[in-house]
């Protein structure tokens, strides 16, 4: 199977902040951090991560900056798993000063009972409109009919 994703910083951080206490807690922690960037604007950064009592998790992170010219970026990703699967995902937006967009996702989802797998890529940009892509994939990494 072809993987998109990797697990990010963020979700490697939420792991450690979750990783203590017993198989019956469920934890949750937040981090929001809002500071001046380079360019004269502010970038606000943030990171939630879940665990529940049964082992899922779910963690996100992103990061937004604004700039006195009118151009902004933002970037973010999450990660969840649980006994249904699990599913990570991570995308950017950017428009600059003249007000151009641009925009793109990919995300992957995996089943636990079967191992199949759908991998999808959307993206945008303001010249060119949207495009979106699907792939299905079989346990053993096999491209199959997605349905």
């Amino acid at each position: 199977m072809k993987r998109v994703l990797s697990l990010s910083t963020f979700a490697v951080l939420a792991g450690a902040m979750l990783a203590s206490g017993s198989p019956a807690d469920a934890d949750a922690a937040s981090r929001h951090v809002v500071l001046p960037n380079s360019a004269g604007g502010a970038t606000a950064t943030n990171m939630r991560a879940v665990r529940g009592p049964y082992g899922g998790y779910a963690a996100r992170a992103g990061s937004t900056s604004v700039n006195p010219d009118g151009s902004a970026s933002h970037r973010s990703g999450f990660a969840a798993a649980g006994a249904r699967g699990s599913v990570e995902s991570s995308g950017s937006a950017s428009r600059d000063a003249s007000g151009n967009v641009t925009q793109n996702r990919s995300t992957t989802a995996t089943s636990a009972v079967t191992g199949n797998s759908v991998q999808s890529s959307t993206s945008y940009s303001s010249g060119s409109g949207l495009t979106h892509s699907a792939t299905c994939y079989s346990a053993a990494g096999a491209v199959i009919p997605c349905r």
